[in-house]
């Protein structure tokens, strides 16, 4: 070999060497700015389902939990209560609950899974205010007619104890429905309906 020529093999080595130091490189650098893009921990928690033990909540009463930071209602209705929400369908917006505020499987009269149990989000379709529970029938400030069901007093809106919404108050649409789910007769998994509900 003659000192003119060139070394191919040296050159290779290097080439190949410069490219490897050179992708480790790359591959170290990208790696924070993609984490820095991914949710933290906190954000994916506050995403998450919530599992609830709905077996103390007594009849006629209510259970308020938290989902990605909106109060949930979780109501057992007795058997009075869901006798009334038949009786007053004509003073409704949307008593058959056809506009989308909820699952198709809680698209019902009761617009739930089990008709006992209610599972709403508690904020009301106007302004984003948080209705009061007023099961009281015929209460003395919201009328005679009152069939029970939720208040909101900023606004007054009101809604029954299928969170529907009744005419000429502020809020346009019934409350939302949750997706969820029973994991038992217990249990229920608010935040995830796959696998059938």
């Amino acid at each position: 070999m003659s000192q003119n020529e060139v070394d191919r093999s040296k050159r290779r080595f290097l080439i190949a060497a410069t490219t490897a130091v050179g992708g480790v490189a790359a591959v170290v650098t990208v790696i924070p700015f993609v984490a820095s893009m991914l949710p933290s921990q906190r954000a994916k928690a506050g995403g998450a389902p919530v599992e609830v033990d709905i077996s103390k909540i007594e009849p006629g009463m209510i259970l308020n939990v938290e989902w990605r930071g909106k109060p949930v209602w979780i109501v057992n209705r007795t058997k009075d209560m869901l006798d009334l929400l038949s009786k007053h369908d004509d003073k409704l917006v949307d008593p058959k609950s056809e506009m989308m505020q909820q699952p198709e499987y809680a698209k019902n009269a009761t617009r739930s899974i089990k008709p006992e149990f209610l599972v709403a989000v508690g904020v009301c379709t106007h302004l984003g205010c948080s209705p009061t529970f007023r099961k009281e029938v015929g209460a003395a400030d919201l009328g005679a007619d009152w069939p029970g069901g939720f208040f909101c007093p900023c606004h007054g809106s009101k809604f029954d104890l299928a969170a529907r919404v009744f005419q000429g108050v502020p809020a346009p649409t019934n409350l939302v429905i949750p997706p969820h789910k029973y994991l038992s007769d217990s249990r229920i998994l608010i935040g995830d309906d796959s696998k059938g509900a």
